[in-house]
Formats: C-alpha cells, structure tokens, sequence
C-alpha cells in the first residue's frame, strides 16, 4: 500500500468511527455531514472527495463493522463457508453458544447502531446483505438439509425474523438481560425446550 492509499484509508476508518460514535447518540437521520467531519477532525471538503452523502458513508460504515463483527469470534467463521459440503450435518447447526455468545456480544457493544439498523432496515441495505448471506451461507446449508430450492427463503426469513424480533426485543430493554440468558431463548425457540 502507498502512502496516499495508506493516508486514503485513515481517512476512511476515522469517517466510519465518527459516525458510529454519533450514530451512538442519536438517530442517523438526524446526523450532519458538520457533525461527522467535526468528529473527525476533518474538514468537510475532505469529506466530499470521498462520498457524495451521509448515505454513502453509512454504506462504507456498515462494511467496516461486518469486518470487526469477524473479531468477535474464536472459531474461523471465514473459514467456515469452504465446509460446508464436507462436513457432518451436526456441525452446521449454528445456533449454539460458541456461535450465538460473540454475536450477541457484538450487538450489545454496539447497540445504537443495531437499532437504527433495525428501526431503517432499508437505509442500512439490510436487503443486500440478506442476498449474500443468502447466497453464501444459507442456501449452500439448505441445500446440505434437503430444503428445496423455492422453499429455501421462505425457511430463512422466517428464521432470521424470529431471531431479529428476540434481538430487537432486548435492544429495546437496553440490553438488560444477559448474553447467556439470550441466547437460551433464542436455542428454546429453535430446538424447543429440552
């Protein structure tokens, strides 16, 4: 990487970090390009070189925290998604504390983010991170499960929407019961209560 990449990227992480410290705040509507750039510490001409709007930084932002959500996790879940076709069936059932603690744990550290993301789904492309999701790990895990392909997003929303509604749930109550608690009720709503 050169020096003006390098100086570009800065840049870039210190745009992302000031929106999400404001969007910490409050709403992300009621966020000014003034307000970002004060966060900054850049000036608002450095601002418009890199993006035509709020919006636009949004999108870059939302990349950088799926990058850090990674961090969260002590197994490779970017390795995960080369097992797919290999690996026992057992092991494709993600629900389970080893997957759900540092999920939950990410939310929880960034709570105002997750609920303008919730409160906004569309602001946020929540679709098009639905369609890779979709695309690179659900699908290929149906497929594994013998859920027929025109059935596959009907399973997948209807999965990832009870789980958004348990979250949103807790998001709304300021995170109050624990991660472990959480993630019992997510497991006892997918597997039943043993």
């Amino acid at each position: 990487m050169n020096r003006s990449e390098s100086k570009y990227f800065n840049t870039a992480v210190r745009f992302d970090k000031a929106l999400l410290a404001l969007l910490e705040q409050k709403p992300f509507e009621y966020i000014t390009v003034s307000e970002i750039c004060k966060a900054a510490e850049v000036n608002r001409s450095t601002f418009y070189l890199h993006y035509e709007n709020t919006s636009d930084l949004l999108k870059e932002t939302i990349l950088y925290m799926l990058d850090s959500f990674t961090s969260y996790f002590t197994v490779d879940v970017r390795g995960i998604t080369n097992k797919f076709t290999e690996c026992d069936l057992e092991d494709l059932k993600y629900i389970d504390d080893k997957y759900l603690h540092p999920y939950l744990k990410f939310i929880q550290d960034n709570q105002q983010v997750f609920t303008a993301v919730l409160s906004q789904p569309a602001t946020f492309g929540s679709n098009e991170i639905f369609e890779r999701l979709f695309d690179n790990i659900f699908s290929p895990i149906l497929d594994r499960f013998h859920y027929p392909k025109d059935e596959q997003n009907y399973v997948m929303r209807f999965y990832l929407n009870g789980i958004t509604a348990i979250i949103t749930v807790w998001l709304e109550d300021g995170c109050k019961k624990s991660i472990e608690d959480i993630s019992s009720i997510i497991r006892d709503c997918i597997y039943g209560r043993e």
